[in-house]
């Protein structure tokens, strides 16, 4: 596939705003933003934390998008959207475990318990797991594509269900940035001033960064069938 000038400016170009966002997001959570009241500095850690997961969210919220639309028009680039989309939303979703553990230690004084939350990302993150396991052990590409969008599809129930549990459940330690919950009807985490500020730019960037690395992966996965198509045409010519 051969992309257009236009569209490869378009792409460099998101590529230097989204290192640029990341840059001042960072110097955001570190110097503009002072530690929060209860939390102190490690409180920190939770704008990366939640940006990954918007992050993560989007992602796979696109490979929804994508399994419909391959299985309404099976055509190619919807599978690849699916596939690129579960990759970024994986490693972006392990960003926000890892992020999580890290703000967990000081606050819970432990690096993991199963609280409702932590347990409901797990299964999270293994769903879109299995889905890469699931299209390595099918060999007939159009039932791989067929299968993965399905999955692609159902699997979107446990990030729906790992964003209500903490909101039914009262035995959860896990804080909600806004809206009342079983545990806290008052309304949850206080964002307010330069902590809000920093959390939507924050949320903002790993939106942009979200897309950028879903449009690289998409072009890695059209580059390698392209390689693949001139190896076999080479092949058959021998």
């Amino acid at each position: 596939m051969t992309y257009s000038v236009p569209r490869d400016r378009a792409l460099k170009g998101l590529t230097i705003a989204a290192g640029v966002l990341f840059v001042l997001a960072m110097l955001m959570d570190f110097f503009y933003v002072g530690p929060e009241k209860t939390q102190g500095e490690a409180q920190r850690i939770f704008y990366i934390h939640l940006g990954s997961f918007l992050g993560a969210f989007i992602a796979f919220a696109a490979a929804v998008v994508a399994g419909i639309r391959y299985l309404s028009s099976r055509e190619s680039r919807w599978d690849i959207l699916g596939l690129a989309s579960v990759e970024i939303g994986l490693g972006l979703s392990g960003i926000t475990i890892i992020t999580g553990m890290a703000w967990a230690k000081p606050i819970w004084n432990t690096w993991w318990t199963w609280d409702p939350r932590l347990t409901s990302i797990t299964i999270m993150w293994l769903a879109y797991a299995a889905y890469l396991m699931l299209r390595a052990g099918i060999d007939d590409p159009e039932r791989r594509r067929r299968f993965a969008a399905v999955y692609g599809i159902v699997a979107f129930a446990s990030v729906l269900f790992t964003i209500i549990i903490i909101r039914v459940r009262p035995d959860t330690i896990h804080p909600v940035v806004a809206g009342p919950t079983q545990a806290d009807p008052s309304g949850g985490f206080d964002v307010a001033g330069r902590i809000r500020d920093t959390l939507f730019f924050n949320l903002f960037t790993f939106s942009v960064i979200t897309v950028t690395l879903v449009w690289h992966r998409i072009r890695l996965e059209n580059l390698a069938e392209r390689v693949t198509r001139r190896k076999l045409d080479v092949l058959s010519e021998l």
